[in-house]
């Protein structure tokens, strides 16, 4: 797709007003108009008529892809969360002006552990509303907890919640919600029981799976709960406008308790634009028409780095290749070490030029407890052995394998890298296929291909959150990997306060995911190339990427 500056007369790149109404996008030149006079007028749901967004008062975001869902106990992508993050707000939430990202209250006051870090009690302020004026209370906590845990809710990241105590029985339908850990115990308190101590649970408490709901909301409009319309949030915005696949609209929340404690938010409106193409985005950007784009393309990255407005972030990301376990060949795990070997991570870091670090770990680059002499490393000839020993004797032997990656430039690159280093050298089959992210997801719970493309980004920073993630009862075990073993080790560890006893446990655990049974291929430790807007202050940047805008400022 040719970018807009290419395909607009110039005089369009100067455009002052630009109105969206039904879905349709109409531009009209306003260039007699100054910047800080110029604004969006978007239709609002319903009969709520036009809604209008002056530019000095808007933050213009892109999202790569239309959200999945805005039901914060469902998501789990970070598409989603960057909505999320917004309009809502965890028990604990993150310091973000913090290089370290340590915990601060959020709609807790406070949180004490009891029993070497068994028992948690949580005190909630007692000055929080929701959007709709209802006051806060522990009850919709714990709603939002057993939502979370419900089988019915069949939520991606109920495991998260599983160390309290009888918390996954009650998932599994063996046990009562009275059972639960979980009680009530002051006017604004509630007290958690875990199976076992737990020094990190305060870090769960800051993910979107463990927040609040208004239960009396979503039995009154169902599925439809999270439409504009009907939503009501904790955060310090404000859902507005969603149309579905063109526009996410964001305004401040006036009844945000952080106002009271002085965290307002300082810019009235997010303008989410749903832009799949990597170009748009730029073209875009470069007409004044987005304030920032993020996972920039690749191939731009020479040309971008010297400006003023580039931003580089290194993550706490792993990027990695699953496998599906259950297809031929990879349900050989003879195999599956074979293609571990035959991937050169070093090309696919040339071929990205972005400053990501190649790792075999499974835990990225600047995490706690992060080995880099742990997995497989790349041997060629190891490889071509270690397929012969899995009972295939020639390369036609071998069935015809599927790369399977969502839409998007940088995906497709890798995965023809990918598919050309497995034909040099091991001189196997392989075929490429590309799905929208919502496509691709359902795909993924549902028939994954023999090797399919995933990444992921850290919920808290501690290495659980990496290593919970392939436990036989996890919704994101997207191999479908299952070891008694690795669960023993990963849950012990979990269970332990000294960190350099747990990081030991994690490290044997490592060994049987990454060299053993090699489940996942990890390829490399994720960084984050950013454009930020001069106009554009204090816009958050971080290892964890939140893009929680409520601290930032427009000039």
């Amino acid at each position: 797709m040719r970018s807009c500056s290419q395909t607009l007369p110039r005089t369009l790149r100067r455009i002052g007003l630009w109105m969206l109404t039904g879905g349709a996008a109409a531009m009209f030149i306003a260039s007699c108009t100054p910047p800080e006079n110029r604004e969006m007028i978007v239709e609002r749901p319903g009969d709520a008529g036009k809604l209008r967004l002056p530019m000095k008062d808007s933050l213009r975001i892109s999202l790569t892809t239309e959200p999945p869902t805005l039901d914060w106990h469902k998501g789990s992508d970070t598409v989603s969360n960057q909505i999320l993050c917004n309009i809502m707000e965890g028990l604990m939430q993150y310091d973000l002006s913090d290089p370290q990202l340590r915990l601060k209250p959020g709609l807790a006051a406070k949180i004490e552990s009891r029993d070497s870090a068994r028992i948690w009690v949580i005190t909630l302020r007692d000055d929080v509303e929701w959007s709709d004026g209802v006051k806060l209370t522990p009850q919709h906590v714990i709603d939002g907890w057993k939502r979370l845990l419900s089988k019915e809710t069949a939520a991606d990241s109920s495991y998260f919640l599983y160390p309290i105590k009888n918390a996954r029985e009650y998932n599994r339908g063996a046990k009562d919600w009275k059972d639960v850990g979980v009680t009530i115990s002051g006017e604004n308190q509630i007290t958690v029981e875990l199976t076992q101590s737990m020094s990190y649970f305060p870090f769960v408490l800051t993910h979107h799976s463990t927040f609040p709901i208004r239960l009396d909301l979503v039995e009154k409009f169902g599925n439809r709960w999270t439409d504009p319309q009907n939503i009501v949030t904790l955060g310090p915005y404000r859902l507005t406008v969603w149309q579905h696949d063109k526009l996410v609209v964001l305004s401040r929340n006036e009844n945000y308790y952080g106002a009271k404690h002085g965290d307002k938010p300082q810019i009235q409106f997010i303008v989410a634009r749903i832009i799949p193409e990597q170009s748009t985005e730029l073209s875009l950007f470069a007409a004044a028409q987005l304030d920032s784009v993020h996972g920039l393309p690749s191939v731009e990255l020479k040309r971008l780095r010297p400006t003023p407005e580039y931003r580089e972030v290194p993550r706490l990301g792993t990027y990695y290749y699953g496998f599906n376990i259950h297809k031929a060949p990879m349900d050989r795990k003879l195999f599956r070490q074979a293609i571990a070997r035959a991937v050169d991570r070093q090309q696919i870091i040339k071929l990205l030029g972005g400053g990501e670090a190649p790792i075999t770990d499974w835990l990225p680059f600047g995490m706690i407890g992060y080995e880099a002499d742990r997995g497989l490393s790349f041997n060629p000839e190891l490889a071509r052995e270690l397929v012969r020993k899995a009972g295939y004797k020639k390369p036609e032997d071998v069935p015809k394998i599927e790369i399977s990656f969502n839409t998007r430039d940088d995906h497709q690159r890798i995965a023809e890298n990918v598919q050309a280093q497995l034909k040099t050298n091991l001189g196997i089959r392989v075929e490429l296929k590309n799905e929208e992210w919502k496509v691709y997801l359902t795909s993924l719970k549902t028939d994954p291909a023999q090797i399919f493309r995933m990444g992921w980004q850290a919920d808290y920073p501690d290495p659980h959150t990496f290593m919970s993630l392939l436990l036989s009862f996890s919704e994101n075990n997207y191999p479908r990997w299952k070891n008694t073993a690795y669960d023993e080790l990963v849950l012990k560890a979990a269970s332990l306060i000294d960190m350099n006893e747990r990081l030991k446990l994690y490290s044997e655990a490592k060994q049987i995911l990454l060299e053993d049974e090699v489940p996942v291929l990890p390829l490399y430790s994720s960084v984050n190339q950013i454009l930020v807007s001069g106009r554009v202050e204090n816009y958050p940047l971080n290892a964890m990427e939140i893009f929680a805008y409520k601290g930032a400022r427009l000039k």
